[in-house]
Parts: structure tokens; C-alpha cells; sequence
């Protein structure tokens, strides 16, 4: 691990604003709230929680988050400098950001010359008055400022005197951040580092030599967000306490984008340069090709280069925040995901698994239980006896590699990945496999048979399906009917019918998902379908597969098994509470 002489980084999440500008990603007042909430327990202490003023939905947000303060975190409002030719005092949208209540506030203005006379079309002069007048107006009100130089990287590479001059201008305002942002994703690693290098040198000088910097208002940091405030929009053209807080030199941040696949790299090359802020979002959602991933920049700044950013306890948390947020945003979460996918410890090969077993450190980089991850021994046709006996572990058996029952799990593992089953992604078929082979598979229903209607119209097309299906529990023959949407639903209804007066925690099951994939293309129609079935019991999930030439049997195969494993599930727990009494 490399010590690094400046041992903290700090944190900025834009997931709530930055964030939502993914193409196909929108979320809720209520939702943002929720992952506001789960990032103050993470530990993140700038929280960005979007532009009031810009929708109805931001300023609703801000007016909640003072009713239910966050407990660590310090939430920020955002918005642009101030129109050319107006005055920040009489900008309506900076009023809005003071009725936010936030006791920080980012700026964003521009750097380089080309969108000041393109975009904005006034003059480099009238640029840094709209600067520094909107941050001075904020700094007036004790607000205290960030400072993101939109297009930084472009504009110091195209006109490096004025860039830097306008970074001057928000330092001498009252800026106590002065954040580069590599807006449009372009800039590599290398780049990267000359260039805050250049600027950390550059501002020391500025921060030394400078005696007409402004005190910048600070307020005592309670962590919690307008909570002296009362009511909605009190803390409207007020000032908040303010304290001489010199702070010669200014801190510089680095917010980087994803579009030439480098933001993490780009924001560590900037850390290790001498940026002391890093701006990203959970899982790297954001517009084009998304930010810098804070749950790949959290574990490398902290675990590979000795930085501090946040709790250990907290870090152990990031693959559950990670997918807390994915859920919440209903976006899948990446699987492959480093440090917080579910694969990014799963083993497959069985040189790997061995080799794992022997000691983690021959394939993993890291402790996955470090960020909240875990260890997965993958089962597969690929699958060596040492992947059989470490699955067999997970789930309390163990194995010897010598008898018969192993070598029986293996053969029939890779007989039934041969005609196209997959468990890899389906480990409650295998566990289903597994103890049938040991003779441990409880038998706690038997479908007899089953049959599914679907209407349909001639010019028009009907979802509606019924299913008819015959199952016996206990030696006692059942038949029952259930309509759905679907073929899959139907039956899994009038299954879920049929069994739950013999077991009613099945009331409680769910099918969460459900994927079908055709294996043999070029055989037309009567190509093998393979059906995954996600179900879950509302904490906890599993997933089952089917093979058949026909799709519903596949699926009959897949739906069966899931409620079989959640039975099993049930039982088990049930045996383990009666144990322990």
C-alpha cells in the first residue's frame, strides 16, 4: 500500500443531480430522499442534492431534507453564475438557492473562452465578473462555495492564461474549492496529472502571495443541513453566522467523465497530483457515458493508495449502497461491477477455485468482505471437483473429492450444462441437484401434469392465459386454475394456489424475474429455450433455470424448482430457529 503524505480525500456525491442526466434514469422526490439518506450513512460528506429552482422537484427536495436533516453529510445546492450584464443580487434563480436552506453551494461557471464567446456570447471580461460578483453575492449571505470550473481540462489546453484567471477570480471571490471538471470526458490519465500539477503550484503562489482574498464565511459544521432555520424558505435573504476563516491556499477537486472510458483513472491521476476533493456517483450514472464511479474510486483511493475517505465499517457497506441505489433508480445492477458487482470475486475456473481455496490471494486483489463483497464459487460446465466441494461448502455440506456422491454431482453438473442448462446463474437448481444426489432432496409436491389456454382474437392480440394444473402433496391429488398475463404467469399462480393451504409462507413468494433465451438458433422453431426464473420471499432471492424444445415446459421446469428452493429455504429455517431453542 503507497502512504501518501495528504492522508484525507473528501468525497462529493453528484449521483442526485449529475447522476440523474443518465439517458432513461428518473427518480422521485421520494426516492432522492432515500439515497440522500443512504449516502449520509456511507459516510459521504458533500452530498449534491441538485439545482433548485430548475424543477419543482429539486426545491421540494431541499424544503424536505430541512423537516429530515441528515445526520454527517453537509447537502448542496447547485447552480450557474449569475446572467452577463445582470446582477447576482437580483438573479431570482440565486434566491432560490439561498431558500434551499444549504449551508454550501456549488458554482459552476466557465473556462474556457470558446463557450464564453460561443455559448454565452459575452466578452472574457464580463465571464469573470459573472464569477466572481455570484460568488461574492453567496458569500455575503455566509454561504460558503465551490467552485466548478466547467470545461476546465478543454479550456486550459486551448488558452491556459485565461483559464487559470478565472480560477484567480473564484479564489479571490471567496471560493474555498476550486473544482476542475473534465466535462467532456476527453482528457487521458497523463494530461490529467500536468495539468492539476500545474495548477496546485500555480494557486499555492496565488493563496501566499495574495493579501486581497476576502474572509470566507464559515459556519460551525453541526451535520445537520438548515436545522436553525425553522420553517420552509426562512433561512430566505438571511445571513447565517459568520467567522473569519482565512484560507490562503485553496483546495483544489477534480469532477471527471466517463466518455473516453478514464474518469476513475483521470480522478485518481488528479489525487495523486495533489487534488484533495474527488466528485463522482454511485456505479458511475450520469449523462453520455456516466461519471467517475465513487464505488471504484472509494476502495483504490483508500485500500491501494493509503488515503482516507471514509469509515471502515462504512466502506464494508459499499456493495449493499451500491446496489441499494441501483434498485431505487430501477436500473440492473452491473454484475461485473469491480470491487461491488456480484462477479467481481466469482470463481469459474477450476485451477482458480483451487488455487482460492488454497489462499485468496492467488486471484483476488482484495478482501471482498472489505467493501461489503463476498466470495462465489461459480458452477459450470468449466467446473474441476474443487469448484463441487467449495459451492457444496456455501451452503453446509462438505465433500470429500473421493466419494462417489462428488464425482456424481460433477458428472451430472456437466451432462446437464451440455444440453444447455446454465447454473452459473441459477445456484438454487444446483443446490436442488446437489442434494438430490446426496438423497437429501425433500420431496414437497409432485405435479402430475398441467395445461395453459391463451385467448386469441383474430385482429387482436390478448395477454390473458389460463392455466390448469394437478398436483399432489402427501398422496393427496390437487387440481386447481389461475389466470395471468402470460402463459408463466398463469401457471405460476395456479401452482401458488394449488399448494398454498398445505404451505402458506408460499403467499409470501414472489417471481421477481424471469429471462427465456433460444440455445440453437439455426433449428427454427424447435430450438431449446432456456428459462431463468428469479423468485424472491422479501429478503431473500434466488434463481432457478429450465431447459425444454418447449418453451413452457422450460418454464414449468424453472417455476417448480423456484418454489421447491424456497420451501427448502423456509425449512431450513426453520430448523435452525427450533435448533437454537
Amino acid at each position: 500500500m503507497t502512504k501518501n503524505p495528504s492522508p484525507h480525500i473528501w468525497l462529493y456525491d453528484t449521483t442526485l443531480r449529475d447522476g440523474t442526466q443518465r439517458e432513461g434514469l428518473s427518480i422521485s422526490i421520494e426516492d432522492k430522499l432515500r439515497i440522500a439518506h443512504r449516502l449520509d450513512q456511507l459516510g459521504i460528506p458533500f452530498i449534491e442534492g441538485g439545482w433548485p429552482g430548475a424543477n419543482p422537484k429539486d426545491v421540494q427536495f431541499f424544503w424536505q431534507l430541512q423537516e429530515d436533516p441528515l445526520k454527517q453529510a453537509e447537502i448542496v445546492a447547485f447552480c450557474s453564475t449569475r446572467r452577463p450584464h445582470t446582477h447576482a443580487a437580483d438573479e431570482p434563480m440565486l434566491q432560490d438557492i439561498l431558500t434551499a436552506g444549504s449551508r454550501w453551494v456549488t458554482i459552476f461557471g466557465k473556462s474556457w473562452d470558446l463557450h464564453v464567446t460561443t455559448g454565452l456570447k459575452t466578452t472574457l471580461e464580463e465571464n469573470l465578473a459573472m464569477i466572481r460578483d455570484t460568488i461574492e453575492f453567496f458569500r455575503s449571505q455566509g454561504r460558503r462555495v465551490i467552485y466548478d470550473a466547467e470545461h476546465w481540462f478543454d479550456g486550459y489546453k486551448h488558452n491556459r492564461d485565461y483559464a487559470l484567471e478565472t480560477l484567480k477570480t473564484a479564489m479571490l471571490a471567496g471560493a474555498e474549492w476550486l473544482v476542475l471538471c473534465d466535462t467532456n470526458g476527453g482528457t487521458l490519465p497523463h494530461e490529467v496529472s500536468q495539468v492539476v500539477q500545474d495548477v496546485v503550484l500555480v494557486t499555492r503562489d496565488w493563496g501566499l502571495g495574495s493579501q486581497s482574498r476576502a474572509e470566507v464565511p464559515s459556519v460551525e459544521r453541526t451535520g445537520v443541513t438548515g436545522k436553525q432555520q425553522g420553517s420552509r424558505g426562512a433561512i430566505n435573504n438571511t445571513q447565517l453566522p459568520i467567522t473569519n476563516y482565512p484560507l490562503p491556499i485553496p483546495q483544489i477537486g477534480i469532477h471527471t467523465h466517463n466518455d473516453s472510458d478514464m474518469a476513475v483513472a483521470n480522478a485518481l491521476a488528479a489525487v495523486m497530483a495533489g487534488a484533495t476533493m474527488v466528485q463522482g456517483t454511485i456505479n458511475g450514472y450520469g449523462e453520455r457515458c456516466g461519471n467517475a464511479n465513487l464505488c471504484s474510486l472509494i476502495p483504490n483511493l483508500q485500500l491501494k493508495l493509503g488515503y482516507g475517505c471514509i469509515a471502515e465499517h462504512q466502506l464494508a457497506q459499499l456493495a449493499e449502497a451500491s446496489r441499494f441505489v441501483s434498485e431505487v433508480v430501477n436500473l440492473a445492477p452491473d454484475e461485473h461491477a469491480p470491487f461491488v458487482g456480484r462477479s467481481a470475486f466469482a470463481h469459474k475456473g477450476g485451477i482458480h477455485v483451487s488455487a482460492v481455496e488454497k489462499n485468496p490471494l492467488t486471484y483476488e486483489h482484495i478482501q471482498p468482505e472489505q467493501v461489503g463483497n463476498r466470495r462465489r464459487i461459480v458452477i459450470s460446465e468449466q467446473s474441476g471437483i474443487s469448484n463441487v466441494l467449495a459451492k457444496a461448502r456455501t451452503f453446509g455440506i462438505e465433500l470429500d473429492k473421493q466419494t462417489p456422491e462428488a464425482k456424481q454431482i460433477l458428472h451430472r453438473l456437466k451432462e446437464l450444462e451440455s444440453e444447455g442448462y446454465q447454473f452459473e446463474a441459477a445456484e438454487a437448481s444446483f443446490a436442488l441437484l446437489m442434494y438430490e444426489a446426496l438423497g437429501g432432496r425433500q420431496q414437497f409436491f409432485e405435479v402430475k401434469g398441467f395445461q395453459v389456454h391463451c385467448d386469441l382474437v383474430e385482429g387482436k392480440e390478448t395477454t390473458n392465459a389460463l392455466a390448469t394444473v394437478k398436483v399432489a402433496v402427501n398422496g393427496k391429488n390437487i387440481l386447481e386454475a389461475a389466470e395471468g398475463n402470460g402463459p408463466v404467469a398463469a401457471l405460476d399462480a395456479a401452482l401458488r394456489k394449488a399448494l398454498v393451504n398445505f404451505y402458506p409462507q408460499i403467499a409470501s413468494f414472489e417471481l421477481t424475474d424471469y429471462k427465456v433465451r433460444i440455445l440453437d438458433g439455426h433449428t427454427g422453431t424447435s430450438a431449446k429455450t432456456r428459462a431463468l426464473v428469479e423468485s424472491g420471499n422479501g429478503h431473500q432471492r434466488w434463481t432457478t433455470v429450465g431447459v425444454s424444445p418447449n418453451i413452457l415446459a422450460a418454464s414449468y421446469k424453472a417455476v417448480v424448482e423456484g418454489l421447491e428452493y424456497g420451501l427448502l429455504l423456509h425449512a431450513q429455517a426453520e430448523a435452525a430457529v427450533k435448533g437454537s431453542s
